[in-house]
């Protein structure tokens, strides 16, 4: 992992939040999720440096979906835990995830945003649900979208400032006769 210094600014708030979205009880969650499905425990350590490697989203892959990943680095060393986690995200997204709910690399090798990794292994769980996988399924409820209600007097606002701009335009371009008087060759002529 690379030594980073401290941060500063806007780095420093944005590490923060990313912290703050940590739910250590939905980490749980998704690692009894996938211990039942591998069928196998989590070495001793935390979370993350359990999937860090890359191994046991391998083998959660092999699981749902047989073959998914045929060789990976059962080591997970260096460059290969890097690797293993790009075999990981390649066979996710042949299963059907999204790249917006896929994370990069370096946020599960360098640890720079677990809540990402968690959420993307709920997505995955919620995909295999969806596609009849005969395995356990994990508990927790997706999000629940709510439709984008604009108040009728916000879209008036929007129309009315919109109709001014043209109207603003079109009189800029009848004062200055502009389309009257435009010739787009004119720039180009040596008769001037």
């Amino acid at each position: 992992m690379a030594n980073y210094g401290p941060a500063y600014g806007t780095l420093a708030v944005n590490q923060a939040r990313i912290a703050a979205k940590r739910d250590t009880e939905l980490d749980n969650e998704v690692q009894t999720w996938i211990e039942s499905v591998i069928g196998e425990k989590f070495p001793n350590g935390s979370y993350e440096d359990a999937l860090r490697n890359g191994v046991i989203l391998c083998k959660l892959m092999n699981k749902l979906q047989p073959n998914a990943i045929p060789k990976y680095s059962k080591d997970g060393v260096g460059f290969q835990s890097r690797e293993n986690i790009s075999l990981f995200q390649n066979a996710a997204r042949a299963y059907g995830l999204v790249d917006s709910v896929l994370f990069q690399t370096v946020d599960l090798f360098e640890k720079r945003n677990i809540p990402q990794v968690t959420q993307c292994i709920l997505a995955l769980a919620r995909q295999a649900q969806h596609k009849n996988f005969n395995g356990p399924l994990i508990n927790h409820k997706a999000p629940e979208s709510h439709p984008l209600e604009i108040p009728e007097k916000q879209l008036f606002a929007r129309k009315s400032l919109t109709g001014l701009l043209d109207e603003g335009l079109n009189m800029f371009a009848q004062n200055h006769n502009f389309t009257q008087n435009h010739n787009p060759n004119r720039r180009f002529s040596r008769e001037s």
